[in-house]
């Protein structure tokens, strides 16, 4: 039995952030398509890396352990979180084919937070494939193709006294669509500011949230973590709107022209970039799709979207038997939490629409229903959005309200 919201919107404000892509996602688009750039040269590479040496691994990096701290620097005041003090932490984590890297996270401490209170990691919705669209440097850019849609939501946290944690859960190589990736950053990045003294979160209770992208990360980081990072005093999760399988996405995109495809060829180029050595997407590409390539391959999410939107595989690639290429299957497949068989052990708070035409919600339900059958707590509240985006504010107080009553240590609820 689930919970359903038959309430108007509590939170205008937070709802109107995610006006502009409910529109790409809810259905077709009369939008017209804006032109493509020329191909690029061979010898291009993407992301463009970014000037900061903040995000340079060191030469030894193979030495350090996951989560052990590269560097600490104090941020400015973000206009975000006008209040709180922010940081940004280095750290070593793992890819997706077990190799040392350096990945990053922004931690905001509030002006009320108590040394060891609670920590909130929120994987934002980054979607993007550019360096340029880090957290961090989206918390302070006047860009509207690059700035943050949920990040003023956060401070619903900020003001109970606890510090999030924002990773940049693509990894180095802003590798979307690789989403057990995003979950061992995620979880890195956990271990690292607990490891910074300044940060007071030595002893801290750990909440996990995100929705859509970020929800992918936050429900692998659950997933992962009592085999990962099982010394983590995880309290609660809540996930929303969280693509479950990949598989099934691409399958129900298909070769038609579709609203968001510029999101679905951005986790394909995600994941070349991510297992070079089993995808190869780039050959497969006709002039158009290396076009296509080269207009979003550094892009930020609302840049991607509006580029694709109304465009289609079909007209990417002359090959027609794309759909079937065995090894990207088995990659989408290996980033699908409907197929990961390993259970969280943290309670779950999952909310999303129950009419989501991008995300197939046949595969919440049975990855949902598996945990509850392993015997985890699990409260799922549908929102009566019919779009996909929406539900990412309408849930987004009743996730804060959970999670702190997880962190108040009460008993998490189920409707299993």
């Amino acid at each position: 039995m689930v919970l359903m919201i038959r309430r108007s919107l509590r939170t205008a404000a937070l709802t109107s952030l995610f006006t502009l892509t409910a529109a790409f996602v809810s259905g077709g688009t009369s939008v017209a398509q804006p032109d493509l750039p020329p191909p690029p040269t061979p010898d291009a590479v993407f992301p463009i890396p970014g000037p900061d040496p903040f995000y340079e691994p060191p030469p030894n990096l193979g030495d350090y352990a996951p989560g052990d701290v590269l560097e600490v620097r104090r941020l400015p005041v973000s206009p975000y979180f006008p209040a709180s003090t922010v940081w940004e932490v280095s750290f070593r984590s793992t890819d997706s084919l077990g190799r040392p890297i350096a990945a990053n996270t922004t931690y905001v401490l509030p002006p009320n937070h108590v040394p060891d209170g609670p920590v909130l990691s929120y994987q934002h919705i980054i979607n993007s494939l550019g360096s340029k669209c880090k957290i961090a440097n989206a918390l302070y850019t006047d860009d509207p193709t690059y700035k943050l849609r949920e990040a003023v939501g956060l401070n619903l946290a900020l003001a109970r006294g606890w510090a999030v944690a924002v990773p940049d859960h693509l990894g180095p190589r802003m590798a979307y669509g690789a989403a057990k990736l995003g979950g061992q950053i995620t979880l890195d990045g956990i271990r690292a500011v607990q490891r910074v003294p300044e940060l007071q979160a030595t002893n801290s209770k750990i909440g996990l949230a995100g929705y859509s992208g970020g929800g992918m990360a936050t429900a692998w980081a659950a997933a992962l973590a009592p085999t990962y990072a099982p010394e983590l005093d995880i309290v609660g999760v809540a996930e929303g709107g969280t693509p479950m399988n990949l598989v099934k996405m691409a399958d129900g995109l298909g070769t038609e022209p579709h609203p968001v495809f510029g999101l679905a060829m951005a986790a394909v180029l995600g994941l070349e970039r991510e297992y070079p050595g089993r995808i190869d997407v780039t050959s497969q590409l006709n002039e158009e799709g290396l076009r296509m390539k080269q207009a979003i391959s550094d892009g930020c999410a609302y840049e991607i979207m509006a580029l694709g939107v109304g465009r289609s595989a079909a007209q990417m690639t002359d090959n027609t038997n794309f759909m079937e290429d065995v090894e990207m299957r088995r990659v989408m497949e290996e980033n699908s939490l409907e197929l990961y068989p390993g259970v969280p052990t943290a309670p779950i708070f999952d909310w999303h629409s129950p009419t989501d035409a991008l995300v197939p919600v046949d595969s919440i339900n049975a990855t949902l229903r598996r945990y509850c059958d392993a015997g985890l707590p699990v409260q799922t509240l549908l929102t009566p959005a019919p779009d996909h985006l929406t539900p990412a504010a309408l849930g987004l107080p009743h996730a804060m309200a959970w999670l702190d009553a997880r962190f108040r240590g009460e008993p998490a609820p189920s409707t299993c």
